[in-house]
This record gives structure tokens, sequence and C-alpha cells, in this order.
């Protein structure tokens, strides 16, 4: 009973999860800042790494701004599954792992869609914190696929916070949204992992804080 049960939950639960995002998409204000940072690499063909806090991880499925070749790390784990079916119904590519479970697949995985011109996306917080704190795996890749590091944060003026470890958002509709992508940081020649580490740490701290200076400027606080 218990394998049907999931069986259920693993064919409905991606169809419900689908119905939603494309009706948060459809209802709610949207506008992504920053655009003009992905734009230049998909115009000279250069794969990024597109780095998001695990919380904002809804929304961000259709938003990849001109890039349409993405693969996304997904927790090895029964959410993770969920997660990767719901990807799956947008067309998204997903790479199974996480710094819990399958981390050396993951990265083995990583590292050889890094030699080909597909853009990778991880959430370098994953997948059980701390919450909007940095681990290495985005450094690794970045380092050894010369690949760049690009900021993309999601803010809401309206919506529900989990009481999760993430504080996992989930908007509400006719919520006003503001999608903002940082500028490309590249690991530099002779940095250390743990400076490269800080500097992408700071890099999406501050492009957090410009995408809640956007919805401030409409009067509106993130939830």
């Amino acid at each position: 009973m218990a394998r049907l049960v999931d069986r259920m939950l693993l064919s409905l639960a991606p169809l419900v999860a689908e119905g939603v995002i494309r009706g948060l998409y459809r209802l709610m204000r949207t506008e992504v800042i920053g655009t003009e940072h992905p734009l230049r690499l998909v115009s000279e063909k250069q794969p990024a790494i597109y780095a998001t806090w695990h919380d904002q991880l809804l929304m961000m499925t259709k938003v990849y701004c001109g890039d349409k070749n993405v693969q996304i790390l997904i927790s090895a784990s029964r959410d993770g599954e969920l997660i990767a079916r719901t990807m799956a119904r947008f067309g998204r590519g997903t790479v199974r792992g996480s710094s819990n479970r399958g981390a050396s697949e993951a990265l083995r995985q990583m590292l050889r869609l890094a030699r080909t011109d597909t853009s990778l996306a991880i959430t370098p917080d994953g997948p059980k914190g701390p919450r909007h704190q940095l681990k290495s795996g985005v450094a690794v890749v970045a380092c050894r696929s010369g690949r760049p590091v690009v900021p993309l944060a999601f803010v809401c003026s309206h919506g529900h916070r989990f009481h999760s470890w993430d504080r996992f958002l989930l908007p509400y509709p006719w919520a006003r949204g503001v999608f903002s992508y940082g500028a490309p940081l590249y690991h530099s020649p002779g940095e250390s992992i743990e400076d490269f580490m800080n500097r992408v740490q700071l890099a999406m701290e501050q492009n957090q804080r410009i995408a809640a200076a956007r919805l401030d400027d409409y009067g509106l606080s993130t939830v």
C-alpha cells in the first residue's frame, strides 16, 4: 500500500506543482533586472553556473534569461525526485546529488556537463543548510571548468514562508516579484577556493539586496 501511495504521489505531485507554478507566473506581477549579464554570456556562447538560494527555487523554473539549455542540480532524496519530475515538465534537465547524498557522482556529472555547452544551476546552500550559507560545490565546479558564477535572486511582496530549514518561499497570486541577476564572477588564477567562495557569498548577498531594493521602489517590502 505504501508503495502504491508513493507511486501516486510521484505521478500526481509534479502535475499539481506544474499547475501552481504556471498559475503564479500568470497571476503575479514580475520583472527581471540585471538581464544584461546572462544575455551577454548567451551572446558570447559562454555557459554559466547560476547560483540561487534554496528557498527561492520554486520560481526559478522558467526564468533563466535567454539560456534554454540549463541542467539543475537536485538532491538525490525522495523530495528531490518530486522536484526533478516537476522540472522535467518544464523541459529542464537535472543532475541528481547533493552535499549529503551522491555528492561525488553529482560533482563528476557537473564537471562532465561543464565540458559541453550546457549551463548549470545550483542551490549552493542546499540540501539542508545552513540557510544562505555557500557550500564549496559551486566554487569547485567554477574553478575546474573556468565558467562564471551568476548570482540569481528572487524576492516577492506577499507569500508564505514554510517552517523548514530554508524558510521555503511560496509566493501568493497577485504579489509583485523581482528576479535579479548579478554580474558574473570568475575564479582568478591562484585564488584559493575559500577566497572565491567568500566573493560568491558576498555577491549573492548583494544581489539579494538589489532585488529587495527594487521592491522598495514600489513601496513594498520582501516576505
